[in-house]
């Protein structure tokens, strides 16, 4: 939909972002002048997230994308310096829950466990491998989103949780390995909110008392503001009172 002109205001490429946190990041990167690459599965949502942003279609543009697809994601990158001058940052937002409700890991199914890591686990390392040469030349930040449940071992998400649990980890090796590049790499717990995700996490539930996404404005203009050689390699907390999970 459309083009970016050349810029050399820094530009984002955000996955999963036609609804919820994604969406809501991409408010937020507004705010910090941002080019946006919006991204989405769903294309009539994608345009319709896009128009919302931007109606004028000057500083938002969407692209059409299936993270599992390795040659979608190949597209988008060739697509790259068409849709902007540069890339400073990759959110790893597109997740997948899995089977809803939730099941125990004892009756986890394995196309849904495969599934579940193709999106959260493949899909981030996918991206990186391919949009690097971009993001090593405007010496850029990847964030990755992860979940408490990566680290709560809570019943019924064990496939999710361990999806995520591999995120961080893959987050924190690349930090390791592309500093010398100057590309900084950091996972993102943006905590319970009031989510599709989250309401397919507990059909049928009322989840009114979790927060909307706009809960985590904070958080993103504190690392917006930040080197990402010096935030690389942490995992962050949006929600809590002090931001950096310890190692």
């Amino acid at each position: 939909m459309g083009t970016a002109a050349s810029s050399d205001r820094p530009t984002a490429l955000v996955t999963g972002a036609n609804r919820g946190l994604g969406l809501e990041t991409c408010n937020q990167l507004r705010a910090k002048e941002f080019r946006i690459i919006l991204t989405s599965r769903d294309e009539k949502k994608g345009i319709a997230a896009t128009r919302k942003l931007d109606p004028e279609g000057r500083d938002v543009v969407f692209h059409q994308l299936d993270v599992t697809d390795r040659g979608s994601v190949s597209g988008l990158v060739n697509d790259l310096p068409g849709l902007a001058s540069r890339l400073d940052l990759l959110v790893n937002n597109a997740s997948e829950l899995g089977e809803s409700p939730l099941p125990p890991l004892v009756r986890a199914k394995r196309g849904d466990i495969l599934r579940v890591y193709d999106v959260n686990v493949l899909a981030p390392v996918a991206l990186v491998q391919e949009a690097l040469p971009f993001l090593t030349r405007s010496r850029g930040l990847v964030v990755n989103i992860t979940s408490d449940a990566a680290v709560g071992a809570y019943p019924g998400w064990g496939v999710y949780g361990a999806s995520k649990a591999a995120l961080d980890l893959v987050s924190k090796t690349l930090a390791a390995e592309l500093r010398e590049q100057g590309v900084g790499v950091v996972s993102v717990d943006p905590g319970d909110m009031r989510t599709k995700m989250h309401q397919d996490a507990f059909p049928g539930q009322d989840i009114s008392d979790r927060p909307l996404p706009e809960v985590t404005v904070p958080f993103w203009a504190w690392l917006l503001s930040q080197d990402p050689l010096a935030v690389s390699g942490g995992r962050y907390q949006a929600q809590a009172a002090v931001w950096e999970v310890p190692a």
